[in-house]
């Protein structure tokens, strides 16, 4: 990836770009550097994704069906375009909503267990399911109760 160690000019332009191959593949990494949007950092299934709106993911199973929308509240890491705020474990008002798109399961994988030299032997297959799910929204706090609900609860 020779393209990232260009120097950069702030203009817009790569130095030496008239003269690299990977000019205008390096101007478009360029661009994609200065429009930032903003992303987070979730934990499912016991692993750690960063999401931007838009992403489509594999995960591990989630039990929903297709379709259906899930919320994944643990967030660790929250940027928008001025700040970065990092949870302890997590971010208590922030929250990633999602689509299932499908369930499913992944490619087939072989497995081979031996004994040396006691003539046992196993061959066997496991598929790991997993959900395609859909980014659609990154929010960074929790939806407000309506204020007749909130004075209501007060009392």
């Amino acid at each position: 990836m020779l393209y990232y160690r260009l120097p950069l000019v702030p203009g817009g332009v790569l130095s030496r770009a008239k003269h690299h191959k990977h000019s205008a593949r390096a101007q478009r990494v360029y661009k994609k550097r200065q429009v930032q949007s903003m992303y987070a950092i979730i934990e499912t299934g016991g692993k750690q994704y960063k999401v931007q709106n838009g992403d489509v993911l594999f995960i591990e199973k989630l039990d929903a069906a297709e379709d259906s929308k899930v919320v994944f509240d643990k967030v660790v890491a929250l940027h928008n375009d001025k700040e970065l705020k990092i949870g302890s474990p997590f971010i208590k008002s922030a929250y990633v909503d999602a689509q299932v798109l499908k369930n499913g399961k992944g490619k087939k994988i072989r497995v081979f267990t031996y004994r040396p030299k006691k003539g046992s032997k196993r061959a066997m297959g496991h598929r790991q399911p997993y959900t395609k799910v859909q980014i659609e929204g990154i929010h960074a706090r929790a939806p407000r109760a309506p204020k007749a609900e909130a004075a209501a609860a007060e009392e």
